[in-house]
């Protein structure tokens, strides 16, 4: 989705997210997007999408507007450039970056953003659950 515009997302992308999401009942319906997530941020509640995760490239805080606090966000360090090739300090820096950008923090589910990649140093899981901690 963050290839398209916002013309091209809504004629295009938006009808069938939301079949799709509508198809389904469950108490959460998860969208996952790599991508530039920024177009399709402020259409996920109408969608249906109430947890995103997104690429690390936006902030949390960014996030937070464009959905209108409305999805719950999952992230948001660098998973390959931080998590699994910095630093323990990195990990933290980059933990304690991210939640700053947001002012509210609810409806956030400190992450790496895409996944846990393999060969992660354990120093670095425990860097992020330190600076996690410490907020």
């Amino acid at each position: 989705m963050g290839f398209l515009g916002e013309q091209d997302f809504t004629e295009t992308a938006e009808p069938y997210l939301k079949r799709i999401f509508d198809s389904f009942q469950a108490s959460v319906k998860f969208f996952h997007n790599d991508a530039g997530g920024l177009v399709c941020a402020p259409h996920l509640a109408q969608i249906g999408v109430n947890l995103f995760n997104f690429s690390f490239q936006h902030t949390l805080g960014e996030m937070k507007q464009l959905t209108n606090n409305a999805v719950a966000l999952l992230g948001n360090i660098p998973t390959r450039d931080v998590l699994a090739s910095g630093t323990p300090q990195e990990v933290q820096n980059s933990v304690r970056a991210s939640m700053e950008s947001a002012r509210d923090r609810s409806r956030i589910i400190l992450s790496c953003g895409g996944g846990m990649p393999p060969g992660v140093p354990t120093a670095n899981v425990e860097a992020f659950l330190a600076a996690a901690a410490a907020l």
